[in-house]
């Protein structure tokens, strides 16, 4: 196998939960592109099927799974109806979340668990399951969509601050259980990125300026900025990557 070759996602199944939109959909259109049969996944399945339609038009391949990832019965169930109809996953990307801003002062009690299932429950939920079907297959590519607040807070985000930091070392403790069983578990941290949860940061000129301003690359993440990382950590390019955390961010990371 060559170096290209070993990015290629040809034959291999993934699915990617909170895709319908958003990084996610810019994800699977990644996979997709690089040859595998992706399973979009939502709530709405209104959603997902106009994301499906989207792909398909661009020649992809597509399946659709409408299940809610914080709830664990609804996760087996689901899981069991794409290995029993579809195929054996391949890989998986967690990727469903959300983001409730407020001083944490304020915060409400049932914001703070909502945040919490849908961002970090949600991955222990979907990735044990998804685990117990590769580990016997002795392999399995496991993707965790961090932040770079798994790193950096920022006021008024501690709920979420708190969760993408949880999710960084669920990540890290994945791969140390899973990675005897030949699964790769691994984080990409989006920085800021155009996305519909940053569209009022987006269009808050003071806040968009300090953020170009911090930013080495000088400019907001594109979709297409994460389609590569997710790529590699996907396929045998990143066979002996494990545990890692890549982050996307145009190296606010690596800066005061």
């Amino acid at each position: 196998m060559t170096v290209l070759q070993s990015f290629q996602l040809n034959g291999k199944l993934a699915l990617i939960t909170g895709s319908s939109a958003g990084i996610g959909f810019a994800l699977a259109r990644a996979l997709g592109e690089a040859g595998a049969h992706v399973i979009l996944n939502g709530r709405s399945a209104n959603k997902v099927a106009a994301a499906a339609d989207a792909l398909h038009a661009e020649g992809l391949k597509i399946s659709q799974s409408v299940f809610d990832v914080t709830h664990a019965q609804d996760v087996a169930a689901a899981v069991h109806q794409i290995e029993t109809n579809v195929g054996a996953l391949d890989i998986l990307i967690n990727n469903a979340g959300l983001q409730i801003r407020g001083p944490l002062h304020e915060y409400k009690d049932e914001d703070w668990h909502t945040l919490m299932r849908t961002n970090l429950d949600s991955v222990y939920f979907v990735g044990k399951t998804v685990a117990q079907k590769m580990i016997p297959r002795g392999h399995g590519k496991i993707i965790n969509i961090c932040s770079v607040q798994s790193e950096l807070g920022r006021s008024g985000i501690a709920p979420y601050t708190a969760s993408k930091g949880a999710v960084k070392m669920l990540t890290k403790g994945m791969a140390i259980d899973w990675g005897q069983f030949g699964i790769n578990v691994n984080g990409i941290g989006p920085g800021y990125f155009k996305t519909e949860l940053n569209q009022k940061l987006v269009d808050d000129p003071q806040f968009s300026a300090w953020l170009v301003g911090r930013t080495p690359s000088r400019r907001w993440g594109d979709m297409e900025d994460l389609g590569g990382a997710a790529v590699f950590l996907a396929s045998e390019a990143s066979k002996f990557v494990n545990g890692h955390i890549l982050y996307v961010d145009g190296g606010v990371t690596a800066t005061l």
